[in-house]
């Protein structure tokens, strides 16, 4: 008989002083373990995982939802009808936080009316000691809490949550190790992500990732590439690989020198048509990066390169260990090998201390590079975080001036990057039909550029030539090339 496993009461809850701790321990790698005895506790049960943030929390909801079927349940879109609701949160902005409080309250009367509902709180904002306290005292129909780093485990505390109908809270404050093969139930059958690392030791100072995420983890090259070459045996035609700072990939490695760079080149190997990555960081991007990306292929001509400022004080003050003139330089470096080079970026107003005239180095920055597109944000402090103990002394009539400006520089750009392709012809990989007409069909060019052309439903998930008919600054209107 099988010795059994002790499901006593998990209550673990994060600690910010561990979590910038960065230990010298080994990172280990294990494969996901389904739990025998767990098989089938969702049988005729319906799970709902809303996901906010990056990339990154996508990929999670992923692995969240191919745990769950795996236990048995099935996806449903209808709060009404799940058994269980989990959120996965992101901790970058505190709107982002705000949105989850709020959606909480929204689900309270669902618990209401179906006490044995269990409803879920993870990823990055549960790594955070203040959000775990207010859901502990504020929100007292959460019934399950866990972090960035143990979502291997939630067939355990789904098991503690049925059985004990108390409170399950277990996030881990370390880092974790590298848990393989954990089922997936992928949101795209068309474009994939897959990691290729975990955390970041970057530590920009208005940042809480470091935190959240833990320290930096490179997955083995072999393992990578092995989930990219069956993605493409399963008929998918782009990947995108993620990470904190993807460029500082195989830094760990104890037994190896294999870099970003390294892998880029094996995976333009691969008979896969698209290979993306974000997101990347200006300080680690190296030259064999830039020679590998010149060689085309299935790598894509488009790179998001974060600058967040262009001005040195303020770069340093966010401890971005890079200069106005090193990033410039980066991206002279990059056209010259890629002429046609897209560039998107993002870039925050109003960091503390932030005066007019620094303001305007950032607006002159990207007036040089001419982006094809940015995220730009007005700074706001996270708890926890070195920027948040510095003087906000920016007013708000001031960030929101600036985000005006740099906006209306960052589209007028954009405009002109997308006119490069007026008349000709792209290839674009067609993902479905236009959310205004079904007779539309969308989808992103090499360059990621969206693009709306009328066909028929049968091409989706082909890769097609559209000629641009008209551009505009966010998309592009074209016409099917016939064979």
């Amino acid at each position: 008989m099988a010795e059994e496993k002790d499901y006593s009461k998990y209550f673990n809850k994060p600690s910010l002083k561990d979590a910038k701790s960065r230990k010298r321990r080994e990172v280990n790698i294990e494969d996901f373990a389904a739990v025998k005895e767990m098989a089938g506790i969702g049988q005729g049960k319906h799970y709902h995982v809303k996901t906010y943030g990056c990339q990154m929390n996508e990929h999670d909801s992923e692995a969240i939802a191919g745990i769950l079927e795996q236990l048995g349940y099935a996806t449903t879109d209808d709060e009404k009808l799940a058994d269980i609701i989990i959120l996965n949160t992101c901790a970058i902005r505190e709107n982002a936080e705000n949105r989850v409080f709020g959606e909480l309250g929204r689900l309270k009367p669902l618990k209401v009316n179906n006490p044995d509902l269990i409803l879920g709180v993870c990823g990055c904002m549960s790594q955070e000691e203040s959000v775990v306290e207010k859901l502990l005292k504020k929100y007292q129909h959460v019934d399950l809490i866990f972090g960035t780093h143990n979502i291997h485990r939630l067939p355990e505390y789904v098991h503690e949550a049925l059985i004990s109908k108390e409170r399950v809270v277990e996030v881990w404050s370390g880092e974790g190790d590298i848990v393989e093969n954990m089922p997936r139930r992928r949101a795209n059958a068309v474009k994939g992500w897959v990691n290729i690392m975990y955390g970041c030791d970057e530590f920009c100072t208005y940042c809480i990732v470091p935190y959240t995420r833990g320290k930096e983890r490179s997955r083995l090259p072999e393992d990578v590439i092995n989930e990219v070459r069956e993605l493409a045996a399963a008929g998918y035609k782009e990947v995108t690989l993620l990470g904190q700072n993807v460029n500082a990939y195989g830094k760990d490695f104890q037994d190896r020198t294999y870099t970003f760079g390294n892998l880029l080149d094996d995976l333009n190997e691969i008979d896969i048509p698209r290979i993306r990555f974000t997101t990347s960081h200006p300080h680690d991007f190296d030259e064999l990066m830039i020679a590998t990306l010149a060689k085309r292929g299935n790598l894509m001509e488009y790179v998001h390169l974060p600058v967040q400022s262009g001005n040195n004080a303020i770069l340093k003050k966010m401890n971005r260990r890079y200069t106005r003139e090193s990033y410039l330089q980066l991206v002279r470096d990059l056209r010259s090998a890629i002429p046609d080079v897209a560039i998107t970026t993002d870039i925050i107003v109003g960091f503390p201390g932030e005066t007019e005239e620094q303001f305007l180095d950032t607006m002159s920055l990207a007036e040089e590079v001419g982006y094809d597109g940015a995220y730009t944000f007005i700074y706001s402090p996270r708890e926890g975080t070195p920027a948040a103990k510095m003087a906000d002394d920016v007013t708000d009539l001031e960030k929101k001036d600036r985000l005006y400006r740099l906006n209306a520089l960052i589209n007028a750009d954009a405009n002109t990057g997308n006119m490069r392709f007026q008349d000709q012809v792209v290839e674009v990989l067609v993902e479905g039909p236009s959310k205004n007409d079904d007779a539309v069909m969308s989808g992103y060019t090499r360059h990621q550029k969206l693009v709306n052309f009328k066909a028929d439903a049968a091409v989706i998930g082909q890769i097609v030539d559209v000629r641009i008919t008209e551009a505009k600054t966010w998309h592009l209107y074209g016409e099917l090339v016939s064979d």
